[in-house]
């Protein structure tokens, strides 16, 4: 197989099979959820740390742009609706929309996108720019969460301080662990179809 990227191999398996698609996409918005619980409430900040920026980057890196974004954008759907699927059992519309956690779950589906992305043109192959390519997916995350903490909080200062800094040091941890694993899952998956 040309490209073995892990979204080029499962649109190769299941082009046309719109079920497993969908439950593709669905396994993962789970997968999402169930990262969204291990959370842990921080001292000093109303966005407690969860493994969720995780998740969601795996997910891209594994779905593909398109796919993960939509498992990013259904698991937003799930917490509107009132699902207990957002951090720490919240869910509803107060918490994606006003809650102080609204813009970090609102970029989700873009840093998806992003991730699945770079991982389509073989990002994955290698330990360095996969953490690029997760880099620049965090980054959105991040983005998404500082600028409605900015508003939210009162100031970008303030904001960086509550939603960013207390992060910086488990995600990057996240983001090694992530591109640690993905070229060797990439040579795996390539081996398999060959």
């Amino acid at each position: 197989m040309q490209n073995a990227t892990i979204p080029a191999i499962l649109v190769d398996r299941i082009r046309g099979r719109a079920a497993l698609n969908l439950l593709l996409i669905a396994g993962a918005s789970l997968l999402i959820a169930l990262a969204a619980q291990i959370a842990v409430p921080l001292p000093h900040s109303p966005v407690p740390l969860t493994m969720q920026p995780l998740a969601v980057l795996l997910v891209g890196v594994v779905l593909g742009s398109w796919r993960g974004a939509a498992a990013a954008a259904l698991y937003l759907l799930e917490g509107a609706s009132g699902l207990p699927v957002f951090a720490q059992g919240h869910g509803g519309l107060f918490w994606l929309t006003l809650g102080p956690t609204a813009g970090y779950l609102l970029s989700y589906p873009l840093a998806a996108f992003v991730a699945g992305w770079v991982s389509e043109r073989g990002w994955g192959s290698t330990v360095l720019r996969s953490i690029a390519g997760m880099l620049a997916a965090l980054a959105i995350i991040y983005a998404g969460g500082w600028s409605w903490l900015t508003i939210a909080a009162g100031g970008a200062q303030r904001a960086f301080v509550l939603g960013i800094a207390p992060f910086l040091i488990a995600d990057a941890i996240k983001v090694a662990l992530g591109a640690a694993l993905l070229p060797r899952a990439q040579r795996a998956i390539a081996r398999l179809t060959a």
